[in-house]
């Protein structure tokens, strides 16, 4: 494969997982990083350039969702307070838990998430703003903070647990819980990630440019299509990608279970 060619279908599958991933509130990992393991990687390498790239997708999507609809920014900050310490511990953790283990039971909850979406059809059509309280903002801190780690530590899905939590908890839309989680999610935590992650592991810089742009260009279009049609489809492209990135995560770690030690 020519590098120009290599640079194109890096680009081009970048685009279609983060337009997906954008639309749905997460689950970008799902095609991007299997592919930068089939072109080659070691597992540290891929995981650490598509952190880095995971990042143009939430400033794209941002430029979109602004444009649209302001966010609170208290509610931004309090996101960012309770999964920023998370995703620091996920990058000191990633070597020390069982992967195969951790990708099967994350793949069972995500598509637990979907199945739970799909049950409730009116969930997340409309925003009902509840659980401001102090005890509401703290149960829902800690869970954030929970998200957190998984993301720092594991390759994707968690977005759409941010997503859904907004959702069920706070009572957000799905428009606006994806609008938060991309920004916050998408730019901060996957930023905080990508840095600790390049300190242990290196990067792959020349497929950078490619995946950077896929994203961005990615994240923005996917922003742009759930304004246009609403927290219906939304809802649905949420529910399809659950089901796809947890089917994913248990098919990855399903083989390797037996040699796995907890």
């Amino acid at each position: 494969m020519t590098g120009w060619s290599e640079q194109g279908l890096l680009f081009l599958l970048s685009l279609v997982a983060n337009t997906l991933s954008s639309l749905a509130g997460g689950g970008a990992g799902l095609l991007q990083l299997p592919v930068l393991l089939f072109l080659g990687l070691a597992f540290p390498v891929a995981l650490a350039t598509h952190k880095i790239a995971s990042v143009a997708l939430g400033v794209g999507a941002t430029l979109r969702h602004l444009r649209a609809e302001p966010i609170q920014w208290r509610f931004a900050a309090f996101i960012l307070a309770a999964g920023l310490p998370g995703v620091w511990l996920g990058t000191q953790l990633i070597l020390l838990v069982p992967d195969a283990w951790a990708r099967l039971a994350l793949g069972l909850l995500t598509l637990s998430l979907g199945a739970y979406s799909w049950r409730r059809p009116q969930l997340g059509r409309e925003r009902d703003i509840r659980h401001t309280d102090r005890l509401g903002l703290l149960i829902g801190g800690v869970v954030l903070f929970v998200i957190g780690v998984l993301n720092g530590s594991l390759t994707s899905g968690t977005g759409l647990f941010v997503t859904l939590w907004l959702v069920r908890w706070f009572g957000l839309d799905y428009t606006r819980a994806v609008t938060y989680t991309l920004i916050l999610v998408g730019m901060f935590w996957n930023g905080t990630g990508a840095w600790f992650l390049a300190l242990q592991a290196p990067v792959r810089w020349d497929w950078l440019p490619a995946l950077l742009l896929g994203s961005f260009l990615g994240g923005y279009l996917g922003a742009h299509l759930a304004h246009r049609h609403g927290s219906g489809l939304v809802k649905r492209s949420f529910e399809v990608l659950t089901l796809l990135v947890g089917s994913k995560l248990i098919w990855d770690a399903w083989p390797h279970l037996g040699t796995a030690t907890l």
